[in-house]
């Protein structure tokens, strides 16, 4: 606030906006945009901006704040500027640009990233698929790289991209390299089709293998292919359409093929006219597709665009792919043959009998479309019209087969059947395409592969079946991995390596994985429980699952959903899943149909015994092989759910065997359009995709790394045997030295060498391994070792001559010392003596006095002269004794040193009387002057010690008064402790509440974001919600995980103190930050002063943590505001919870004084010798700080008063900052005010009254006293 710096404000549609603090609250910052009018943030909502916003970096770890507001505006400003691509560390971060972008796919630009590291060029998919070959390479391990992302993110296009950059810059320049990538538009037309979301949207899940031999060349490749969207192959929403195939053969086949198989335009079949019915098609193809194969809505509307779909082109590029993948001309009829076959079964239609019998019949009109659908099949008409009409079951006797019963079905089950046959036929043809693309590259053995993983993402629709629960279940799974492998993995081993670095926490999804997966009270189990039973039923299943998970967090009921349509359901129609990208509620309806993948047994003989060899060659490796009667019965199915389970996790321990590379894809937009950006849902997957964890982690972190040993047997073949004499540790040390690495770059750990974010070029350049790179590391090791040895050689010269020049510093140094005690034990022994010889000495001077006034007498001259003499004689008597005689003490020299002086009083006396008395007044008031001198200079030396006396006293009480508070804080601690034991088994429970209630409201937050998103997608109107959904549309997405955080750290000592603050007099919390520092220059009333006091400093304390926790990554720690031994005391020990007595004590404003060393951050490792080290003093007017110094060598002083300078001083309490524990920390009154003086602090103070900035305190009261 203070800097008048900009900085990042949640905004509710841009994710962040720019602004500026204006004042602090009591939990809250007030926030002025650029536009618009001030508002409340909550204070972990607000992040500092960077000096440029409009500045971008390729990668984010390179800004200088590294939050989630600076990572949303960075992909902003790259995407504005057509920069999709982003690094953050070695994770790619792709935004969809819905336009083709000139040059940034083509030749060049792949030649150009080859064997580039990442960090060397601007990010690209490319790159991340020459770090996974490189990766491969060097480790000899294989590579996986996961394509996540919302369905319309770009997830496609990048898998496709990847696998051309591989097969095009490693591939052999074979004809399998053109096959691998030719392998792409023959899956994407059959598993592709257009959503709401997404006009190419795989309804497939598939993880391509490109595999290398030990050459690292390509030799072949693989496609495993999880859960075809089958109830697609029937029903379709308005906005969708079904399989691309469909569509490109309506438009595409010859007038040949189409006669052949009977085609018309897609508004005549069923399985098409539902949903929609036009053409992908730009002008010039639209204009080659016949009238007569256009839909009624495609005449009327016109044609669909996209810049990658065109189904008449596409059809063309499909048959162009089938031929070079090597499927003749037969096998691509057959292809289109089962597609069409497909079409024609689903325009068969049925009636009621009418019979008694019930049971159903096909409509007059299906008779044709029956025959040409068997004609296609290579069925018997009569056969097929019968298994569709009737099922055949198989009754038991005691183990024997019964008699056969032909059970008629109903016009419903009849529908069924015919839709079953229909996705068994199309799911088989999808199965068969997958193995021919396999067969079209195979490869005879093979050192490591790279895999790429492009799956459906998160969806969440109106409606959501069986199909999305399975998607959802799976990016769970693929969510937890990339939370195991790039925070939890990560951070155990920068723990085990000893880095230091601090710890990310994570949602961990596991409970909700278990929820689906679990044994025998999964979702999946109940699932299959409910197929097995003889009476199916998808209530009893939805009832089943809600009866198991009464309690379970994820799972709840459609009522409680944000969506109104949703409310609607019934519980046993539906079940509520709250996934870690926010809540989905799942329809039961047909749930159970289709988990079982079986057809019931009349349809399944029929297919199998097929006169097409095509046909039974796709239902050859089914089931059917199995006992008639198992198949026959009601009991019998093959569950898709545990299959696609065990398919996943297959998959999950494939990608666990291999080293991980990410690209998280970003839907720009729900409208599918280029240059818009929707900065809030651009910020929810981020943040559902793990990218500001792992901001925090990379804060700290070290994406990339290398192993001591296998760097060191990189080289070693190759270098003198001088340098493999070197451990493998000191040989990389070399190594890096050699380089001119920056030490700040890479860190060493106990068995490996770590890289910090965006070095990856300098850690690429030390894993090239060609020879002429390795002679000339070679050479600069070798001369880097020469230097060191060197450098060895002088250092450990000059230790030596520093070494010699400190001994005979010491000892030069002991002399004196030696020197100085014996001179004060000398004077301590001799000093009454020789204090008694100067008074002596100065008595004997005297005498010459008395000589000249005896020659001055004229009578009585020899008798006073005599007497003279012999007072002479005495002095010098008692001079010889005091030399000879050692022993001699103190009084006795005073003593006889008296005795002498009152015989020369006497003496004088005599010669007064004698001389005249002018003369002998004079005298006399001339040695009265002296001895009054003697006395006053006596007094003073008294009155010095008694100072010292008093200063060593007032020193010994206020060490008693520290100690007597220490044994006060010891007793409350132990009392505390004994507070806090009780406190913790009454506040157990309530934690346990708030931590649930904490992830309630997350996921509330979670679920009405999600809610909002699928509203603005399908225009659909959400109501008012109630009181905590009010609560939570101010919520940030990550505000419920830091309550969380929170609340499971905080202890009985803060809810202790949060009660107490709960009965305060006075609410300040809604006051602003100016009207507490109005009311504390101005009010008289002490309660409410004391109050204002607190939560002023409470304030500056919690303004404080914000800005030291969103600190710039190069902080020197210049604006330091007290020595780190305070603010860390602070932080180890909170204060404790004042009580009324301690308040009545704090009231009374006791003015207590400390100084302690102070040497800044910033020159603490540029002098180690501590030269630079100063004083901090600090003057404390009751519980808070009044006035404060600090003295440093070479610079000015720094005088700060409160009230001017709040935002400078220290802001804690005298309990929070532990001084008066502090031994030898306080000192005088006047200690402080001399130092005070001598700093101009009076003058700075006198102005700062002038201008109405100081807060009145003890030290303003004093001065303006002492003014009047």
């Amino acid at each position: 606030m203070e800097d008048g710096k900009p900085v990042w404000a949640p905004h509710p549609t841009d994710g962040f906006q720019l602004g500026m603090i204006i004042d602090i609250g009591a939990d809250t910052l007030t926030i002025e945009p650029q536009k618009g009018k001030t508002f409340l943030a909550p204070m972990n909502q607000v992040f500092p901006a960077e000096d440029d916003v409009n500045k971008h970096v390729e990668d984010n770890c390179s800004l200088m704040y590294l939050n989630e507001a600076t990572l949303l505006n960075n992909v902003k400003v790259r995407y504005n500027k057509d920069h999709i691509y982003t690094y953050v560390a070695n994770i790619l971060i792709a935004v969809n640009p819905y336009f083709d972008i000139p040059k940034l796919y083509g030749p060049n630009t792949i030649k150009s990233y080859q064997g580039k590291s990442l960090g060397m060029l601007p990010p690209h998919v490319y790159a991340i698929a020459d770090k996974a070959f490189r990766d491969m390479k060097i480790l000899k391990m294989s590579q996986s790289i996961i394509v996540s992302g919302e369905s319309g993110a770009g997830k496609t296009e990048n898998t496709k991209f990847v696998l051309r950059y591989l097969t095009t810059t490693y591939g052999t320049g074979q004809d399998i390299d053109e096959r691998i990538v030719e392998a792409n538009p023959l899956l994407e037309a059959f598993g592709n089709a257009k959503t709401v979301r997404n006009n190419n949207s795989s309804r497939f899940g598939k993880f391509v293998e490109i595999h290398f031999n030990e050459k690292n060349a390509v030799v072949g490749g693989f496609v495993s292919h999880y859960l075809l969207e089958k109830s697609r192959i029937c029903m379709q929403s308005n906005d969708e359409r079904n399989y691309h195939i469909f569509y490109r053969l309506c438009a595409g086949a010859s007038e040949d093929i189409k006669k052949k198989l009977h085609l018309d335009s897609p508004d005549s079949f069923r399985y098409l006219n539902r949903g929609c019915t036009r053409y992908f098609a730009n002008k010039d193809f639209d204009k080659q597709i016949m009238q007569n194969r256009k839909s009624p809505e495609h005449l009327k509307v016109g044609t669909m665009k996209d810049l990658l779909l065109d189904d008449l082109g596409d059809f063309n590029r499909m048959c162009v792919a089938m031929k070079k993948i090597g499927l003749d001309d037969t096998e691509k009829l057959d292809l289109f043959r089962m597609v069409a076959g497909v079409l024609h079964l689903g325009n068969i239609d049925f009636e009621e009998t009418g019979s008694t019998s019930g049971g159903c019949v096909l409509k007059n009109q299906s008779g044709q479309t029956l025959e040409y659908c068997a004609d296609l099949l290579g069925l018997d008409h009569d056969d097929l019209r019968v298994s569709l009409t009737t099922r055949v079951m198989l009754t038991t006797a005691g183990g024997a087969k019964g008699t056969v019963i032909k059970v008629p079905l109903k016009v419903e089950q009849a529908n069924n059947a015919r839709d079953a046959l229909a996705k068994a036929v199309y799911s088989r043809l999808f199965d068969h395409v997958v193995k021919r693309v396999n067969q079209c590259f195979p490869f005879e053995t093979s050192s490591n592969f790279i895999g790429v993983l492009d799956i459906a993402g998160f969806e969440y629709f109106e409606h959501n079946s069986f199909e999305q629960f399975c998607i959802n279940y799976c990016n769970e799974k693929l969510q937890q991995f990339f939370n195991e492998r790039i925070l939890k993995e990560e951070q155990e081993l920068y723990q085990k390596e000893g880095l230091g670095v601090n710890e990310v926490h994570y949602v961990d999804n596991q409970d909700c994985i278990d929820l689906v997966e679990a044994k025998l009270v999964g979702i999946l189990d109940i699932l299959d429980e409910e197929n097995r039973l003889p009476q199916t039923s998808d209530q009893h299943f939805a009832l089943a699952v809600h009866s198991k998970h009464k309690e379970h967090f994820r799972l709840t009921v459609p009522r409680k959903s944000k969506l109104a349509i949703h409310r609607n359901l019934r519980d046993d129609e539906g079940f509520i899943i709250r996934h870690f990208a926010g809540a989905v509620c799942y329809e039961t309806t047909r749930f159970v149909e289709k988990n079982n993948d079986a057809l019931h047994m009349s349809l399944e003989s029929l297919v199998c015994e097929s006169k097409d060899k095509f046909v039974r060659e796709l239902f050859e490796n089914s089931n059917t092989t199995k006992d008639s009667k198992q198949k026959a019965g009601k009991l019998s199915f093959i569950s898709v759910g545990n299959k696609f389970k065990t398919q996943l996790n297959l998959l999950l321990d494939k990608l666990r065997s291999t080293g991980s590379s990410f690209i998280r894809c970003v839907k720009p937009n729900l409208k599918m359009v280029s240059h818009q950006f929707e900065g809030a849902q651009i910020l929810s997957q981020l943040q559902c995709s793990g990218m500001v964890s792992v901001l925090d982690l990379m804060q700290g972190g070290f994406p990339s790394r290398a192993p001591f040993h296998e760097l060191y047997n990189m080289y070693k073949d190759y270098i003198p045997d001088k340098l493999t004499r070197l451990n493998p540790r000191l040989f990389c040390k070399a190594l890096f030295k050699a380089l001119g690495l920056n030490d700040n770059d890479f860190k060493f750990g106990l068995t490996r060498v770590f890289f910090r974010p965006g070095k990856f070029a300098e850690f690429d350049q030390i894993m090239k391994s060609d020879p002429e790179h390795l002679a000339e590391l070679v050479k600069k090791v070798n001369k880097w070792l020469v230097c060191s040895l060197w450098k060895k050689v002088q250092w450990c010269s000059l230790s030596v001559i520093k070494l010699t020049n400190k001994m005979s510093y010491r000892a030069m140094a002991c002399i004196k010392i030696q020197k100085a005690v014996r001179m004060w034990l000398c004077k301590r022994k001799h000093k009454p003596r020789i204090d008694g010889m100067v008074k002596v000495r100065n008595l004997k001077k005297h005498m010459e006095r008395f000589n000249v006034v005896v020659n001055g007498l004229k009578e009585g001259k020899q008798e006073m002269a005599k007497q003279v003499q012999e007072l002479a004689a005495s002095i010098d008597a008692l001079m010889a004794k005091i030399k000879v005689n050692t022993a001699m003490t103190w009084k006795e020299i005073d003593t006889e040193y008296q005795g002498l002086v009152k015989r020369s009083e006497q003496l004088l006396s005599s010669m007064q009387k004698k001389k005249q008395e002018e003369e002998e007044h004079d005298r006399l008031k001339h040695i009265e002057e002296e001895m009054e001198k003697e006395r006053k200079r006596r007094d003073k030396e008294e009155q010095r010690r008694k100072q010292e006396e008093e200063d060593r006293r007032l020193k010994t009480e206020m060490e008693l008064k520290r100690k007597q508070e220490e044994e006060d804080r010891k007793k409350r601690e132990a009392e505390d402790k004994m507070m806090q034991a009780e406190l913790e088994v009454q506040l157990a429970l309530e934690r346990e509440e708030e931590v649930q209630h904490a992830a309630v409201l997350e996921q509330e937050r979670r679920d009405r974001e999600l809610a909002m998103r699928i509203a603005q997608s399908e225009a659909e109107l959400i109501p008012e919600e109630g009181q905590m959904d009010a609560g939570l549309r101010s919520l940030h997405p990550l505000i419920c995980f830091s309550l969380l955080s929170d609340t499971c750290n905080r202890g009985p000592q803060v809810q202790a103190t949060k009660a107490a603050a709960g009965v305060k007099k006075y609410d300040l919390s809604k006051w602003k930050y100016a009207e507490l520092r109005d009311v504390i220059n101005t009010s008289c009333d002490i309660e409410l002063l004391a109050a204002c006091r607190e939560e002023f400093h409470r304030r500056l304390k919690v303004y404080h943590a914000w800005k030291s926790k969103n600190k710039k990554r190069n902080d020197d720690g210049s604006d330091q505001r007290a020595p780190k031994s305070v603010t860390d005391y602070a932080e180890q020990n909170p204060a404790p919870v004042m009580t009324a007595q301690h308040q009545e004590v704090a009231m009374n404003r006791q003015q207590r004084y400390f100084r302690i060393p102070f040497i800044r951050p910033a020159d603490q490792y540029k002098d180690p010798q501590n030269k630079k080290k100063g004083w901090w003093y600090a003057h404390f007017d009751g519980p808070w700080i009044a006035r404060q110094m600090e003295l440093h060598p070479d610079k000015r002083p720094i005088v700060l008063v409160a009230g001017k300078d709040d935002m400078e001083m220290c802001e804690l309490s005298l309990e929070e900052t532990g001084l008066t524990r502090k031994r030898g920390a306080e000192i005088l009154p006047r200690q402080f005010e001399e130092i005070w003086e001598r700093c101009d602090g009076i003058q700075y103070l006198k102005k700062a009254i002038e201008n109405k900035q100081a807060r009145p305190t003890y030290a303003t009261a004093m001065l303006q006293s002492l003014l009047k």
